[in-house]
């Protein structure tokens, strides 16, 4: 951990409270993001006043507040009205859907981007091993393709956003989605067109979470397939197991891998890919956290670390929603190495703060500093 605990600590309150992202608000949401920013958070500001590291942590697990939440989804809910309505009217028969870390509720910044899904609802693919394709559900073949759907769907969503919000910063480079932001929104959206693909899982249970969504990729020319209601879905049951162990332990790293990247590390493991890892983290050892909220730290330290010393059993991993191996190439074991490396020492950190008897012992044992954490009740 480089940088100084004292600069981490400032560095998560603004993220907490937007003021690390007025870049991309308009002058009357900063100035509204700066009032709010002058009432001190409560809760993890107030605990262990003397313990910086402690602290420090304890905030990095907390979710967002409830207000910035509920901002970001009635920003995105806005954008789809007016998609709705305008789309509509050109002839297209669409539906919306938020998906990523604010419906997930692992996102770690009061002015998230919201990821807003615009599904045509007049093309889908399908598994023709699934039951319903075998029993002959699916009518009217179609010469079309996923490229000249989307692209035609990309194209229409982006007139229809300059005509909606003529004051908005709109970016249309996006190799899948449309930015845009400021303007009269209160937060920054992600457009991203879309439309269903019918899984052999979706097709027998009927189930959302079992459906995928497919998207365009412009630049590599190539559809994408996801699931990210199933992943939702997936983090949510286990985040309930662990009594809310699993998004605290997805939090604190992405935290932690922020703010080791304001210090000039880089760290090639995606958002996504670390609730993936930490989903395979140990269940009890994460519920614990429920008595003592720093065992959660102990097992995402001792988790990064097994999968930081064993490729062979990180690369056998699945993402939560089932689609591919979540250590895929070379950079994301690298990355997952080097968020390791910094839990490792804000986990040796706060054990010292923990406990007199690790103060004064030159290099106290893993054993040591996870009972340590296991047991300090803050």
């Amino acid at each position: 951990m480089t940088s100084d605990i004292s600069q981490r600590i400032q560095r998560l309150a603004a993220r907490r409270r937007g003021t690390d992202r007025m870049v991309a608000l308009d002058a009357a949401d900063q100035i509204e993001i700066l009032s709010k920013s002058l009432n001190e958070e409560g809760g993890w500001t107030k605990r262990a006043a003397s313990q910086p590291f402690t602290r420090y942590t304890l905030g990095a697990m907390q979710e967002v507040g409830p207000d910035y939440t509920r901002v970001s989804l009635e920003t995105a809910q806005r954008v789809r009205a007016q998609l709705d309505t305008r789309l509509h009217a050109a002839g297209f028969q669409v539906e919306f859907h938020v998906q990523g870390s604010v419906p997930a509720n692992v996102h770690i910044r009061g002015v998230s981007d919201v990821d807003l899904l615009v599904l045509d609802r007049s093309f889908l693919t399908y598994d023709r091993g699934g039951l319903v394709s075998a029993q002959g559900g699916y009518k009217n073949p179609t010469t079309l393709s996923t490229e000249t759907v989307l692209t035609r769907l990309r194209n229409n969503a982006e007139t229809s956003l300059e005509a909606a919000f003529p004051r908005a910063s709109i970016d249309k480079t996006g190799a899948k989605a449309i930015a845009i932001s400021k303007g009269s929104l209160a937060r920054p959206v992600d457009v991203v067109p879309s439309h269903w693909h019918d899984t052999i899982d979706y097709q027998q249970s009927r189930q959302m979470e079992d459906r995928g969504v497919t998207l365009w990729d412009r630049k590599a020319r190539l559809a994408i397939e996801n699931r990210p209601f199933r992943h939702i879905a997936k983090l949510g049951a286990q985040d309930r197991m662990t009594g809310g162990g699993l998004k605290k332990a997805i939090r604190l790293c992405k935290n932690v891998k922020a703010d080791a990247i304001e210090d000039g590390k880089r760290i090639g493991f995606s958002s996504f890919d670390i609730a993936g890892a930490m989903y395979h983290a140990s269940i009890s050892a994460l519920g614990a956290g429920i008595v003592y909220e720093l065992a959660i730290l102990a097992e995402t330290q001792r988790h990064l670390d097994h999968l930081a010393t064993d490729s062979a059993y990180a690369r056998s991993l699945w993402t939560p929603d089932g689609t591919r191996r979540i250590f895929d190439n070379e950079d994301k074991l690298a990355g997952v190495r080097s968020l390791s490396i910094e839990m490792d020492a804000l986990a040796q950190a706060v054990a010292r703060e923990q406990s007199q008897v690790l103060v004064g012992r030159a290099t106290p044992t893993w054993q040591e500093i996870n009972e340590v954490l296991a047991r300090s009740n803050v």
